[in-house]
């Protein structure tokens, strides 16, 4: 029986990854941790019977105490909950799948209590994969990636070696404005941003695919996990979204991993690893595809994405500034603070005035986010 914790338990792959287990005899849900949904965490909690779960607020907490006072479950709020969580002894295993840079030290507490982490917290590698990845292998702790084309290019490598690699092909659905000129997007409202044509996302992830930053955030994440220089990282639009990623070897073979677009197919496989047990999901049906296609990315109109190459190529603390600027202008446009073309522009202002340093400490990272959240509520202020 495998013991897993989930923190982001109510969110968009937190309820899909409690869909997984619901299909799984052989894994118990040993601790559960969310922000402020007090409401499912309840219905988690009683459902599944964990010993211990954890939300955001003091206020929450004690709601949910009197409602489970019959029952062993131990509640706590706030960041040391979110610790107890991440440090649970009874865990095999935490999926991490809470958004934004708070996702990082849970991380943290999880790999030094020798914890195999399954992933989907961007923001853990984006802005500090330069800690995060010496760290787990000073620990012995395997990163298991849970984003569909990380997982992909996971499938793909085993039974071969990471210096084989001659390119990762990661692929992106182009989100719902794919072909649309600057001019158009200027006239996008937060309604279209939210309808992807593919997936199921929550809000945050939804618009930074529709902006490709998300693409830029994986093609940083790809770079620390697989060990892969950024020249070596192509992104192919493929509007379909069944071939989910792929690696092409230095003898010219190219393997990868299709299937329909399921978040609970890696999912699945990042909690079961390294067996692979059954799942019910629709069948993969090519005749009715009929045919797959693949582009170049548009990375003038879509800038993001060429953003997310030049922080990662300038390296340091680069990548936490663009990560945190984007949070935040996209928390501002889901706020209808601001429009959907500013994002990038607010990004690229934040990498300019930001102070950069080239081998920061985990200290250092939650510094600069700190700083270049406020820097970045300074340009919308500036900007209106």
């Amino acid at each position: 029986m495998k013991k897993i914790s989930i923190i982001g338990s109510t969110g968009s792959i937190g309820r899909q990854a409690l869909d997984v287990v619901d299909q799984m005899s052989d894994i118990k849900v040993s601790s559960l941790a969310c922000g402020r949904n007090r409401e499912l965490l309840l219905m988690q909690a009683r459902k599944y019977m964990p010993h211990l779960i954890s939300c955001e607020c003091e206020e929450d907490a004690l709601w949910l105490k009197e409602d489970l006072k019959e029952l062993p479950i131990e509640v706590m709020y706030g960041n040391q909950g979110l610790r107890a969580v991440a440090e649970d002894d009874e865990s095999d295993l935490l999926l991490n799948a809470i958004v934004g840079m708070k996702g990082i030290m849970p991380t943290v507490y999880a790999i030094k209590k020798g914890r195999d982490i399954a992933l989907a917290n961007k923001e853990t590698l984006v802005a500090a994969g330069q800690i995060i990845m010496p760290l787990a292998k000073e620990n012995g702790v395997r990163i298991l990636p849970v984003d569909s084309e990380h997982s992909a290019i996971f499938q793909s490598l085993k039974g071969n070696r990471s210096e084989e690699i001659k390119r990762i092909l990661l692929t992106a659905s182009g989100g719902p404005f794919r072909g649309m000129s600057l001019e158009e997007l200027e006239k996008v409202t937060l309604s279209d941003a939210l309808k992807n044509p593919n997936w199921s996302m929550g809000k945050k992830v939804t618009v930074d695919s529709a902006t490709m930053i998300n693409k830029g955030l994986e093609v940083i994440e790809a770079h620390w996990l697989f060990d892969v220089p950024l020249n070596r990282i192509q992104v192919l639009v493929h509007p379909e979204s069944i071939l989910h990623s792929a690696v092409e070897f230095y003898d010219g073979a190219v393997i990868g991993q299709m299937g329909v677009p399921d978040m609970r197919i890696p999912i699945h496989y990042a909690l079961t690893y390294p067996r692979r047990g059954e799942l019910s999901v629709d069948s993969l049906d090519l005749f009715q595809i009929g045919a797959l296609h693949f582009y170049h990315p548009d990375m003038e109109t879509f800038f993001g994405l060429q953003l997310a190459f030049d922080a990662s190529l300038t390296g340091g603390n680069m990548p936490c500034v663009f990560n945190a600027a984007n949070e935040e202008a996209v928390r501002a446009f889901l706020e209808e603070r601001i429009s959907f073309t500013e994002i990038p522009v607010l990004i690229q202002q934040a990498m300019m005035e930001s102070d950069y340093e080239d081998d920061p400490t985990l200290d250092d990272i939650l510094a600069t986010e700190k700083d270049v959240k406020k820097l970045v509520e300074k340009l919308i202020k500036e900007n209106s």
